[in-house]
């Protein structure tokens, strides 16, 4: 449901092609969005691997297709090519073109090499092998390095991963919570503080994988010891806290991705990492009844509030669009739930429920 709500609201053809797909990024939309002005290049490469999620849970042909689609369409959209200048934009893109390669066998032509060049040759030797967030910025931060990492690990690159793991976990975990910081200027050394959920995702996610790959015990360390202060500070009976619209809108979301995947692949028998995966499994799962309880049902399809812990709301109509800041962020609408990132959110929460039911949980 979750995936026909997205589907039905938000997919459509870029500029009347016919074979293109995209996602308008409100409902209901603006004319600015319909015509794919603002379109947010990291919101479509979460829906590519929503898509990827659901054909691989229940393969269709036409779910297969629809993933081709959307990469091309991507591709038509960037107009440049697969690249630009956000590195964080650049990773959420790698992961998903890897798994729709990996998973569905749909290769996206030169876009995954191209994507893979550009992370792996952007490290900063001088600043322990961690990444800008942009080209020409001297900011580092969690939400480039660590789907970055992921992507680099799926793609073999398991020493520049561990090296970039390393680095967030020394550099941006706060000594008093546990949590993973925003990031750093460098080099004047100045740490921006705010904690984002989406920032514990990426790390979990990344450490997970770090630990299947390397066995190493500082990654299961650093698992348990992130999802205890998820646990304590960013959860409430177990769902997640709050949310957001705009670009926040699609931070809880990443982070229910990445505690299914802790809560899959953790390996280990002992008592500590079977604690850990029936943590992160009862965060997603506690989250996703929530989040479903909490829902409205417009025209039988689900529509995801922005917090999953209360009531969603129903877009007034087409005033109040978030909008693309000079900082190269994008703000949330007036309702959140009109923004397509909020509802990406819903459906990544689902699947990831589904894939911790799936295992066992």
């Amino acid at each position: 449901m979750a995936e026909s709500a997205i589907v039905s609201r938000h997919l459509r053809a870029l500029w009347a092609c016919p074979g293109t797909e995209l996602g308008v990024v409100g409902w209901p939309a603006t004319r600015r969005e319909r015509l794919f002005v603002s379109w947010h290049y990291w919101w479509q490469a979460h829906l590519i691997d929503c898509a990827i999620d659901v054909a691989n849970r229940a393969p269709s042909p036409v779910r297969r297709k629809r993933i081709g689609v959307l990469t091309r369409t991507h591709r038509i959209r960037n107009i440049t090519g697969w690249t630009n200048n956000y590195y964080d934009d650049m990773a959420w893109l790698a992961i998903a073109l890897e798994r729709a390669e990996r998973t569905q066998s749909v290769a996206a032509g030169g876009g995954l090499v191209a994507l893979e060049k550009e992370l792996y040759e952007a490290r900063d030797p001088d600043h322990g092998g961690a990444i800008p967030w942009r080209k020409g910025s001297d900011y580092f931060n969690a939400p480039a390095n660590g789907p970055a990492a992921i992507a680099l690990a799926r793609l073999g690159r398991h020493a520049r991963a561990q090296e970039m793991a390393d680095w967030l976990d020394e550099t941006l975990r706060d000594t008093e919570t546990g949590l993973i910081l925003d990031g750093i200027h460098l080099p004047s050394g100045e740490i921006e503080r705010p904690v984002f959920s989406y920032c514990q995702g990426v790390v979990l996610g990344l450490e997970a994988e770090l630990a299947v790959h390397t066995g190493e015990a500082r990654h299961f360390e650093r698992v348990h010891r992130l999802l205890e202060a998820v646990q304590e500070h960013l959860s409430t009976h177990g769902v997640i806290n709050g949310g957001g619209g705009g670009d926040g809108g699609l931070f809880n979301g990443i982070l229910a991705r990445y505690l299914a995947v802790v809560a899959v692949m953790l390996p280990g028998e002992d008592r500590a990492q079977v604690a850990d995966r029936r943590l992160a499994a009862g965060l997603v799962q506690a989250s996703a009844t929530a989040a479903w309880s909490n829902r409205l049902e417009v025209e039988g399809e689900p529509l995801f509030g922005h917090d999953w812990s209360s009531p969603a709301q129903l877009p007034g109509g087409r005033s109040g669009a978030g909008q693309f800041t000079a900082g190269g962020s994008v703000t949330s609408s007036r309702v959140p739930e009109r923004d397509m990132s909020v509802q990406l959110s819903g459906w990544m929460l689902m699947e990831a429920a589904y894939q911790v039911a799936a295992a066992g949980f």
